[in-house]
């Protein structure tokens, strides 16, 4: 780790005098910045200053890199692997109050926002004005900064794409403390290389996100879930590649077993629509007319209980897509119920590999005597492990997890997959990272991050360092 200057009244001062009244430190700093949504990664930030403008971020990283002072930006702090954590100490930026919505350009369907806003005050928004802002990662209360920062994908990356396919431009203060804008407005740019692009998915390592130029598309007018009970894993995600290459393209296509459903209804008080049966897919189709998808969904049926689904289950009122989709909204709130702790491993591996992951998951849950859970997106092979603490010793614990994920990753990469979908490396996930890519790749990630950001200030410790 590298030597960095410990804040003192003075650094303190000079941060109030930019952002008086909302500098917290010392005791006055809250324990739920000390870690992300999952608190494996646990560390203290030194000081925690609330910003309102990019001028403030801008003036704060100029004194920090002046000053040798690490910087840690922060969201909603919903991350799953420290990203967001001061495993350094020194300056935590909080943009949660940077959370106004700039303009609406309906002509060139952008939608201008600060970061600190939540993705589902952006999706209710533009649905007011008849636009869709198609990703949706499964946690709605995290900012589009956060968001951007781990190129965020969610349940309709199969038909619209990813964060990133939906950034037009931003607006990013780099860690010596000068702002740039990357992209605009415009629909296509071939003017040298993207930087927006290298900021989306760098987990705040590169720059900070102040301002981002979103890409809408108008609203669906109608949409309907089918809901599709199989015996067993295999034969569900044996369908998926027979459902995409039939060219009636799902917004979604979830998996789901039978167990996580059990857990969803206990947490939520509410039964599922079914749960007789081992595992489920759960698409969703949406449209501009009823016909249409109607087409689409009449050739998936057909294609599933070909391919041995126990029934077909329509969800085409509000009511019962609700019942369905508020479940699997739900599961990782109720699998963190149903323990004392947890850990999550998200891969993505070729689709057709999936079931044969979920199958290795369920041979280290009976070698290992852990509870292991997993769910995740059937259509683009994004899964979801989450391993289990339950009633085990510390020492157990932590011995059992750290071969897990060692077993884990390793069969990812034997399936030609990559250790991570979509939650990102941050700083609990570098090893794997490392171990995936190699020492010419991660030499390149470090060249990339050097040009940046030469003193590595920017939340330091994190993906390739």
């Amino acid at each position: 780790m590298m030597h960095y200057k410990k804040l003192g009244m003075s650094d303190i001062d000079y941060i109030e005098s930019i952002c008086p009244k909302r500098v917290h430190f010392g005791d006055d700093i809250n324990e739920d910045y000390c870690h992300d949504e999952l608190g494996g990664v646990m560390s203290r930030p030194e000081a925690i200053v609330e910003v309102m403008s990019s001028e403030e971020v801008s003036q704060i990283m100029k004194y920090a890199y002046e000053n040798n002072i690490p910087v840690v930006a922060r969201g909603s702090g919903t991350g799953l692997v420290g990203g967001s954590v001061a495993v350094c100490g020194g300056i935590m930026i909080n943009l949660s109050k940077m959370n106004r919505i700039l303009e609406l350009d309906e002509e060139n369907l952008t939608l201008t926002v600060e970061p600190g806003v939540l993705l589902m005050e952006i999706a209710k928004f533009v649905e007011s004005h008849d636009l869709f802002y198609p990703p949706d990662p499964g946690e709605k209360s995290a900012t589009i900064g956060g968001n951007i920062n781990t190129n965020a994908g969610g349940m309709r990356a199969v038909k619209y794409g990813v964060t990133r396919d939906y950034i037009r431009g931003l607006e990013v203060v780099l860690p010596n403390g000068r702002i740039i804008t990357a992209g605009g407005k415009v629909v296509k740019n071939s003017s040298g290389y993207s930087i927006k692009d290298f900021i989306c998915g760098s987990e705040g390592t590169l720059g900070i996100v102040t301002k981002a130029i979103l890409k809408l598309i108008p609203l669906p007018k109608k949409s309907i879930s089918l809901l599709i009970p199989f015996p067993d894993l295999d034969t569900a995600i044996e369908a998926v590649p027979k459902i995409i290459k039939s060219k009636t393209t799902p917004t979604a296509v979830e998996f789901m077993e039978r167990e996580v459903i059990l857990s969803a209804e206990e947490f939520l008080g509410k039964k599922f629509p079914d749960n007789s049966a081992d595992a489920y897919l759960l698409l969703t189709y949406d449209g501009n007319s009823t016909e249409e998808i109607e087409r689409s969904y009449d050739s998936t049926a057909r294609i599933c209980l070909e391919s041995g689904a126990i029934d077909i289950f329509i969800a085409d009122t509000d009511e019962r897509k609700d019942s369905i989709w508020s479940a699997r909204g739900a599961f990782l709130e109720a699998i963190k119920a149903s323990t004392t702790q947890m850990d999550e491993c998200d891969v993505v591996v070729p689709r057709k590999r999936v079931a044969e992951f979920v199958e290795y998951t369920r041979e280290l849950q009976d070698s290992f005597k852990i509870r292991i859970r997993s769910f995740g997106h059937a259509g683009d092979g994004n899964i979801h492990v989450y391993v289990l603490r339950d009633e085990l010793d510390d020492e157990k614990w932590h011995t059992s997890l750290e071969q897990i994920f060692e077993c884990m990753y390793k069969k990812c990469i034997e399936l030609e997959g990559m250790v991570s979908g979509e939650h990102g490396i941050g700083y609990a996930k570098r090893k794997y990272l490392f171990n995936q890519m190699g020492d010419e790749y991660i030499s390149l990630l470090k060249d990339i991050k050097l040009a940046f950001d030469p003193k590595n200030i920017l939340n330091p410790c994190k993906v390739c360092q």
